[in-house]
């Protein structure tokens, strides 16, 4: 069961991955001590899956983010599996999800330029034989930066 401290330390994790025990203690009104047992045991409880940190894309000279649809051929399991497999492999893919409607897969891209997206797109996801359509969408500006889950 997840109370209202468990909560506040998920916000706080969330925001800063790397809080120490001590400062996630001060927030919470516990004591460090408190405040890691507590972080423990939502780790143990796969509540917190993992930790990351957040790279500068720009620094990294990755100016183009977009979004692209994925229309299959075939549906068969084989074509799934061949296609996530091809996914897997494509570092610029950096997050994809099933969809229900027109378009059976959302990638979400990052790309150094334009002719590497024309590269991803014409030369590695179109010519996977399970593809019968790709459609994307360049992200002009991105207002709200990747936030953490409501808790």
């Amino acid at each position: 069961m997840i109370d209202q401290t468990d909560s506040r330390l998920l916000a706080e994790v969330q925001r800063r991955a790397d809080i120490t025990a001590a400062d996630l203690g001060q927030i919470l009104n516990l004591s460090p001590s408190q405040a890691a047992r507590r972080r423990q045991r939502l780790e143990q409880a796969g509540v917190i899956t993992g930790t990351r940190c957040r790279l500068d894309p720009g620094k990294l000279g990755l100016t183009v983010q977009a979004f692209v649809q994925v229309q299959m051929a075939a549906h068969s399991p084989e074509a799934a599996r061949s296609f996530l497999t091809l996914i897997a492999t494509l570092p610029e893919v950096v997050a994809c999800w099933t969809l229900t409607g027109e378009a059976d897969y959302l990638l979400r891209v990052w790309c150094a330029d334009l002719a590497a997206l024309n590269r991803l797109i014409h030369h590695r996801l179109l010519p996977h034989a399970a593809v019968s359509r790709v459609q994307s969408q360049i992200v002009m500006d991105q207002p709200k930066a990747d936030s953490g889950l409501p808790v």
